[in-house]
């Protein structure tokens, strides 16, 4: 897996965020009647008749606390008064490479214990004390039927711890940005030499040292009209006749933990290239506002705000602002929510509920949005405003009766554009956010 630089402040920050959670979690499991709590890595499964395995991600609440997102069937117990344990499966197995043996740095705050295979482990889950195990039930049959698998209750606290970062956690993401910008860059180099969707995700691949298995999620990379397309999952192997436009949205892991970036460029200048500056300036705005005690509800509508503006400066639309809000002519040209909660997994938990568990969902008007939550110092947010000329989108808005108010001939011009998203990753802070995608 990645390093981050500096060893000793690796080390450091490592030492420390075990403590966080070795302290928050002996809380919890008092707090929830629980004498310890068992964390399972996950299983590696065959796909449905057949034994090929799917790609292997360990179990978000496992890589909370291990840099271990690619080892399969470990098991971690927390126990109040005793070191975290670790049974740390490495096969004996000449068909596959074995994992990497255990690091000083983030092993020594463990007891670690080397063993074949998940039998070594399964006596643990038998004990006759009272036992929280979180993983999928699929892994376990009528194993563990002491414990208590999964109890809602503790799982949403767990769930709400992991929604204030550590300064590791901070630190890995920080790196993963980093790693990823390089993709990036290297992306729109090849976008520019007038390469295919395949050849600009095999350019990213290379200068972000990554294979597909190992990127948090599957990279989005489309060409002028699939740029228009939110999660757009093929990749031409030719390029198009005519490369206009280019949307990346593709991150990058280190220690488990996610960047998530978007960038969108334009081939020549004219309006779809100013949109993207104005773009920018506004997601660049929002990114400054992603402060502690605000309202990511707000700060989503403020995006709207901001794309209702744009539309009007551009001639796209000829209404008032808070008209064209009103009517939600915005939400046909940006119709997913602001952004999301941001760790181990690219969706962050527990976006859509209060810190004592209250369901928060989002407004009527916005059911996209991903997170509705008040921000806290230690969040890690994405910030990823769009404009997009979707074409079912824009046929809803046609037989609308504002219709008359916008300028078709311009929409259908921008139409080969696809759209513009762009996207970077932002710690919550009292005052000044810190932007780990812009200063990583």
């Amino acid at each position: 897996m990645t390093e981050m630089p500096r060893p000793e402040h690796r080390d450091s920050l490592y030492r420390h965020h075990v403590a966080t959670l070795s302290d928050k979690t002996e809380r919890l499991l008092a707090r929830a009647g629980y004498d310890r709590l068992l964390l399972h890595s996950g299983r590696s499964h065959p796909r449905f008749q057949d034994d090929y395995h799917a790609p292997f991600r360990a179990h978000p609440h496992f890589v909370a606390w291990l840099p271990l997102p690619l080892n399969a069937d470990c098991l971690l117990e927390i126990q109040p008064g005793s070191r975290p344990k670790l049974w740390l499966v490495v096969p004996d197995d000449f068909w596959h490479a074995p994992p990497e043996a255990p690091a000083s740095w983030w092993a020594d705050h463990y007891d670690v214990e080397i063993v074949a295979d998940a039998d070594a482990w399964q006596p643990a889950l038998e004990a006759p004390t009272a036992t929280a195990l979180i993983g999928d039930p699929a892994d376990f049959g009528t194993l563990g039927r002491h414990a208590d698998l999964n109890p809602p209750e503790l799982l949403g606290r767990l769930d709400e711890m992991r929604t204030v970062k550590t300064e590791w956690q901070i630190e890995c993401m920080r790196e993963a940005n980093r790693i990823a910008m390089r993709g990036h860059q290297a992306a729109a180099e090849a976008f520019a030499s007038g390469a295919s969707e395949l050849e600009i995700h095999l350019a990213y691949l290379k200068a972000a040292g990554h294979e597909p298995n190992t990127l948090p999620y599957n990279s989005i990379v489309g060409l002028n009209e699939h740029c228009a397309i939110l999660h757009y999952q093929y990749r031409e192997v030719s390029p198009p006749r005519r490369s206009r436009s280019f949307l990346i949205d593709a991150g990058a892991d280190c220690h488990g933990y996610a960047a998530d970036i978007t960038r969108t460029y334009s081939a020549d200048e004219g309006v779809f290239g100013d949109l993207i500056r104005e773009m920018d300036a506004l997601q660049q705005r929002l990114a400054g506002r992603m402060q502690a005690g605000r309202s990511y509800v707000d700060l989503h509508r403020e995006a709207h705000r901001g794309v209702a503006e744009i539309l009007r400066q551009s001639g796209i639309c000829d209404m008032e602002i808070d008209a064209m809000l009103e009517a939600e002519v915005t939400s046909t040209f940006l119709p997913h929510g602001l952004g999301h909660f941001l760790g181990v997994q690219v969706h962050d938990v527990a976006g859509q509920r209060a810190p004592d568990g209250s369901p928060l969902p989002p407004p009527s008007e916005y059911p996209m949005l991903r997170l509705t939550r008040e921000l806290e110092s230690g969040n890690v947010v994405t910030v990823e405003p769009g404009l997009y000329f979707i074409p079912s989108l824009l046929a809803e808005l046609k037989e609308k009766p504002i219709s008359g108010r916008m300028d078709w001939r311009a929409i259908e011009q921008l139409v080969p554009y696809g759209g513009i998203r762009i996207e970077d990753d932002v710690v919550v802070r009292p005052e000044t956010p810190d932007n780990l995608t812009r200063r990583g």
